[in-house]
């Protein structure tokens, strides 16, 4: 059952499958929003403008059937006059060619905004291929579309069925009726259809586009494996960052044991902890931890120390206070000054005593340092 389950696309399209589909072109589309909205955009514009281009047009109706007898043998005066006739029915058209240009740049936003996608712009055979070109014509989402043309084409119809109903008197009106009058009654019956036919494609818009954008995310789905790869992608395999990050700590490790027999000195608890110190006066503020370590990694630095002649002392509050405040590499904390000045006192009095010196008697390794109240773990505050 978990390995059917992973083969099923039940997962919603992660971000990056979003932007992947963005990238090649697939985006959500409604043509019956655009078809409202384009169709919309002409009927308000026609609603404002009517009475200013019905003028216009009347003007250019006229203009262009008067005209005299010479001018009609003349090719100069008709072309002339033909291309100001041209430039004046551009201009009345203008207003509506900008409404529906408007309203088809508009259009897109409702649906996931405005995208250039130069891969949807390249050549595809797999496109032209007969073969996948009848199977789409006889899937579900082409059963789905014919249904949904039938659908609007009934409704469109119940709408104009309505439209002649309401406006029959009119329309039988217009037989007996003078032009003038014909006319604009004839105008307002239009008019009237135009805005029902707007208000039947308003409500398939308002069904159509939810309807697209579930097939879309549906489309898009992912099964349990294809988010897990994505995962692994996006952020790298668990299991190779865990060796890399092992790989990781080696490396530090190696780093830090080859600190060791450059320490002055090895603090340990004795056989939990063991920190390294290294003091220069000359490059230093304080002694700086050069390694630290609990269990194994501590034995190991107190063998190191011992095969290097780097002196071993055994505090277990200071190396309990050294290890759980200092980092290795950082320098000692203020508040353990004290008790690391006399530890490293004792430091270079054996190693006085090793090279010969005044020293009668190997010294004594100091007892009992004192460590601040808060500092030692090991002791409650």
């Amino acid at each position: 059952m978990a390995e059917e389950s992973d083969l099923e696309k039940t997962e919603p399209a992660s971000a990056r499958r979003l932007e992947q589909a963005r990238e090649e072109g697939n985006v959500p589309q409604s043509r019956e929003l655009m078809a409202f909205m384009v169709l919309a955009a002409g009927a308000a514009t026609f609603w404002i403008l009517g009475g200013w281009i019905a003028q216009r047009a009347a003007d250019v109706l006229r203009h262009g059937l008067s005209f005299s007898r010479a001018a009609a043998f003349d090719p100069v005066v008709m072309r002339e006059g033909a291309l100001g006739l041209t430039l004046e029915a551009f201009v009345v058209a203008g207003p509506i060619f900008l409404a529906v240009i408007v309203a088809i740049a508009v259009t897109p936003l409702a649906m996931g905004g405005w995208i250039l996608s130069p891969k949807a712009m390249q050549l595809d055979l797999a496109r032209m291929d007969p073969v996948k070109g009848l199977g789409r014509m006889f899937s579900s989402q082409s059963i789905a579309e014919l249904v949904k043309a039938i659908l609007k084409a009934l409704l469109i119809g119940l709408v104009l069925y309505w439209v002649v109903r309401h406006e029959q008197d009119r329309l039988f009106a217009l037989i007996s009726a003078p032009i003038e009058v014909g006319l604009t009654s004839f105008s307002q019956v239009l008019f009237v259809s135009f805005v029902a036919l707007i208000a039947g494609l308003a409500l398939i818009a308002a069904i159509d586009v939810p309807f697209q954008l579930y097939q879309y995310h549906h489309r898009l789905k992912m099964t349990r494996e294809e988010l897990r790869r994505e995962m692994k992608e996006s952020e790298g395999d668990p299991q190779l960052k865990a060796r890399i990050r092992s790989q990781q700590r080696e490396m530090a490790r190696g780093r830090m044991m080859a600190e060791v027999p450059k320490a002055d000195v090895v603090v340990t608890n004795p056989t939990h902890y063991a920190v390294a110190l290294k003091y220069d006066g000359a490059r230093m503020q304080a002694p700086v931890v050069v390694a630290k370590g609990m269990n194994l990694i501590a034995e190991r630095i107190r063998e190191l120390a011992g095969e290097n002649q780097v002196p071993l002392l055994e505090a277990p509050p200071l190396a309990r206070a050294l290890y759980r405040h200092a980092e290795v590499g950082d320098a000692i904390p203020a508040g353990l000054y004290s008790a690391v000045a006399e530890v490293m006192a004792w430091v270079y009095q054996v190693k006085s005593f090793a090279a010969g010196a005044d020293e009668v008697a190997e010294p004594l390794a100091p007892q009992d340092i004192a460590v601040p109240p808060g500092l030692d773990p090991g002791v409650p505050a």
